[in-house]
């Protein structure tokens, strides 16, 4: 049996107003050519399928056609889940019919619990969920009361819901897990933050691989870099188009599962080519402008994000930098000058941007007050954000 592995498609995504549906379409097609060439059983989609909850008119269209593409055209089995870009319930429309032509789609944490069974594996489809929902959940399915008061943060949660998954186990089939969380090999720091601005609303980012440890493989989506894959078994494919700068230098790609029951699942990464590249520059203006530099780099044919550094504004006053760079190197689809000032501000936004909710208001407290903020309050701040992540819901 062989799946290919794909997440965080974010149909409907912009990148600073340049659409990118050109460029997803172009890696859609390529993704169709890799699965028809190694002749998949299924394919496994990740999570983050739109950008938003509620995607735009031509978004949805362009959707629709990929998977009539793929799943009606090319008769390909589609495993997909919402992730947390996606409007959970919105998906959930029309679920129960599409799983007859082998498009199973779960957004909500009850349907996790049904695996699809194959051969040679069974597959349990585990959405993008938050505490609140594993709380509802456990209460309604009669766990007890104190039981369901301890799932503060995702990794409690994740505990009940492996733990009742597991029972489900067949003997003699491989296991896999489709899941979107943020999942390092143990430890926070060792995750690479390249996707997005992560909400860690009652440590939402804090989930251990270890964790997986019943599953014969993890097929993860949230990340969108297949290096952050915490191990060879529990592994992100990334998205398949590069959103961001942060992004730029990461080879984008799909994995290629090889499930048989008498052997461990192999996994093979499959690059995809972007149709316009995005290349970042951060050099300085002197730089920028000399053809030596510039000759080496694709210009009017990629995309390109430039900091000009050691930025003398008062030395380019009333010049259209833009326009100047933009005659050399095509189309510049974000540009920012950097002094020694606005450098320092930059870290400390980003900074903040890679903080849980948790930590910001402990570090503005300590700001503030001077003291540290004591385990009791630290306690009703985790359980104040765990109940306004529910109301937003």
């Amino acid at each position: 049996m062989k799946l290919l592995h794909t997440a965080d498609w974010h149909i409907g995504r912009t990148l600073n107003g340049y659409d990118l549906l050109d460029e997803q379409k172009h890696a859609f097609e390529q993704i169709v050519s890799i699965a028809k060439k190694e002749k998949v059983d299924g394919i496994i989609i990740a999570g983050d399928l739109y950008d938003r909850a509620v995607p735009s008119t031509a978004a949805v269209t362009a959707f629709n056609e990929m998977l009539k593409r793929l799943n009606i055209l090319e008769k390909f089995p589609l495993y997909m889940i919402s992730g947390n870009h996606d409007g959970a319930k919105r998906l959930n429309y029309g679920r129960d019919w599409l799983s007859y032509n082998k498009l199973y789609l779960n957004t909500l944490l009850e349907e996790a619990f049904e695996a699809i069974e194959t051969p040679e594996a069974q597959l349990f489809l585990l959405p993008f969920f938050d505490p609140i929902d594993a709380r509802i959940y456990f209460s309604q399915k009669g766990q007890p009361e104190e039981e369901v008061q301890k799932i503060k943060t995702i990794s409690d949660a994740m505990a009940l819901v492996i733990e009742k998954m597991i029972s489900q186990f067949t003997p003699n089939k491989k296991h896999i897990l489709i899941t979107h969380f943020a999942v390092t090999k143990g430890k926070e720091d060792e995750l690479e933050l390249t996707s997005e601005t992560l909400s860690k609303v009652g440590g939402l980012a804090s989930i251990s691989a270890t964790q997986f440890a019943a599953f014969d493989h993890v097929a993860l989506g949230h990340i969108h870099t297949a290096l952050a894959s915490p191990s060879t078994k529990v592994q992100y494919s990334g998205s398949p188009v590069k959103f961001n700068t942060k992004e730029a230098k990461n080879q984008k790609g799909v994995y290629l599962l090889e499930i048989s029951s008498d052997a461990p699942i192999h996994s093979r990464f499959i690059p995809l080519t972007p149709k316009t590249d995005l290349i970042v520059l951060q050099e300085s203006w002197e730089t920028l402008m000399d053809k030596e530099f510039y000759s080496n780099y694709p210009c009017h044919k990629a995309w390109f994000a430039i900091t000009i550094k050691d930025f003398e504004r008062v030395a380019h006053a009333g010049e259209n930098l833009r326009a100047q760079l933009q005659t050399i190197y095509g189309t510049i689809i974000e540009l920012d000058y950097q002094d020694k000032q606005q450098a320092a501000k930059r870290k400390a936004r980003q900074n903040i941007e890679t903080m849980s909710n948790e930590k910001i208001i402990s570090s503005f407290y300590e700001r503030v007050t001077g003291a540290k903020i004591s385990p009791f309050q630290t306690k009703i701040i985790e359980n104040t954000l765990i109940k306004l992540e529910g109301e937003q819901k």
